[in-house]
């Protein structure tokens, strides 16, 4: 056979993410990308399991396993890894804001590449589910169910809102770090602790939503303190994690704090929207029990099929957040045109527990295609013509995530889907984020090939 006439192989996703791995530099702290895939799987297979719909006397109820079976509720302690996200976040950003400095960039060029790689992969699936919206309304599908479906299937999108901000203040926070240390982190935990005695003992309306920012900033700065070696010492690491959670626990059991970490219907008290300090107590127990486990993580991550793993799913882990929901939703609709196949069972049951692995392998079978079809606006590079054109004014990145974020954080407590209008879609929702995303759309190239922080 004649070599010059053979067809190179072509490269399989596990290949290209093998070749990725092996590209890594021998500094790159793997756990840090381990942490993040983590978490991401956790998140996925948390919200599968606490989303319970069933039918009752012919129609669909929305069950939610927590307010279901109260036990359920601790597993959020385990399930809630915001925390996390905001802890890899402040690593990460800290690693490449010091970066940006060292070669004398300015702030434009460097968040303009951060709101892009957040922002772009959100955008197909607005714009996706504005079309479902508005089919289902043609159809005559009863808008409540439209709605129902669309807040479901959006659900992720409401964290984004706020990583945004947090990561657009990376300067200012970094800056904090560097001058005051631990104190930076302090200094926050206390606005967290007043926000929550102005809300919970003085009724003071709406300052419960300043603890968007001071929970998570709080948690982004050890971050920074992570990347500059505080937590370098397991035992130091595991002391602020059984401090936190001697903490939570003492906010659970002793204070008015609920037990789970994320809202439960019903609940007169919730610890995710808006953060409270137990959330915040959540996640300095996580960040030092994570970290303690670093040493022994990072030897695990030496094995280049485990890190393979770790660098596939980084690849694409904005696509899986983003779209798990709305292969949840898929399904959901499949099994009720079906007559309801499977949706008799009552959650919590015996025979619901089940029957878990039967629907996951059905969720990841509709998430799979997903993912595969969305994920290269994760991975798209910018127009090298574009970038040409220099930094984004600073009044362009302020409108730009100012639309955007109100766009994104809108869906928390709106639906897309309206209830009015011939469209059957708040369109003012869907639009905001397309218009803050062409406000900042110029800005340095992004290489995948390159390094990533």
């Amino acid at each position: 056979m004649n070599d010059s006439n053979t067809a190179p192989a072509r490269k399989t996703v596990w290949s290209r993410a093998r070749a990725m791995a092996e590209m890594a530099p021998p500094d790159r702290n793997r756990y840090v990308d381990f942490l993040r895939a983590l978490s991401i799987l956790a998140v996925v297979i948390g919200h599968w399991l606490v989303a319970a719909p069933y039918i009752e006397n012919g129609a669909v109820q929305g069950g939610h396993l927590l307010g279901i079976l109260p036990w359920t509720q601790w597993l959020t302690w385990g399930f809630q890894v915001m925390p996390l996200f905001f802890l890899v976040g402040g690593f990460s950003n800290g690693v490449s804001w010091l970066a940006n400095r060292r070669q004398s960039s300015t702030y434009a060029h460097w968040f303009t590449s951060r709101f892009r790689r957040l922002i772009y992969p959100v955008l197909p699936l607005f714009l996706i589910w504005t079309m479902i919206a508005a089919f289902g309304t043609a159809m005559g599908v009863e808008r409540q169910i439209v709605a129902l479906a669309a807040q479901l299937a959006l659900i992720p999108v409401w964290f984004l809102s706020v990583y945004i901000m947090v990561t657009a203040a990376v300067p200012l926070t970094h800056a904090a770090w560097k001058r005051w240390g631990l104190g930076s982190f302090f200094a926050l935990v206390a606005g967290a602790v007043a926000v929550d005695v102005a809300t919970l003992q003085f009724d003071v309306p709406h300052i419960k939503f300043a603890n968007f920012a001071f929970v998570w900033l709080a948690v982004h700065q050890l971050g920074y303190a992570w990347g500059e070696g505080y937590f370098a010492r397991p035992a130091r690491a595991l002391a602020w994690g059984l401090a936190g959670l001697a903490l939570l626990l003492a906010l659970v059991f002793i204070g008015p704090y609920p037990v789970a970490m994320i809202g439960v219907p019903g609940e007169a008290i919730t610890n995710s929207m808006p953060p409270t300090l137990a959330l915040l107590a959540l996640g300095i127990t996580q960040t030092g029990f994570a970290l303690a486990l670093e040493p022994q993580a990072r030897r695990m991550l030496d094995n280049i099929r485990i890190w393979t793993a770790v660098v596939l799913i980084n690849g694409m882990i904005m696509t899986i957040y983003l779209w798990h929901l709305t292969a949840f939703v898929l399904v959901m609709v499949a099994a009720y045109l079906l007559g309801g196949v499977g949706l008799e069972v009552a959650p919590g049951s015996g025979a619901w527990w089940l029957a878990r692995p039967v629907w996951f392998a059905l969720y990841i079978a509709v998430t799979l295609p997903l993912v595969m079809a969305f994920a290269r606006f994760e991975q798209a590079k910018e127009n090298p013509a574009a970038a040409a054109k220099g930094d984004v004014p600073h009044w362009r990145l302020g409108v730009g995530l100012a639309l955007a974020c109100a766009g994104l954080a809108s869906t928390a407590v709106l639906s897309i889907a309206s209830p009015l209008g011939v469209t059957g879609v708040r369109l003012w929702i869907v639009a905001l984020p397309f218009i803050g995303a062409a406000l900042v759309r110029f800005g340095p190239v992004y290489d995948l090939t390159r390094r990533r922080a």
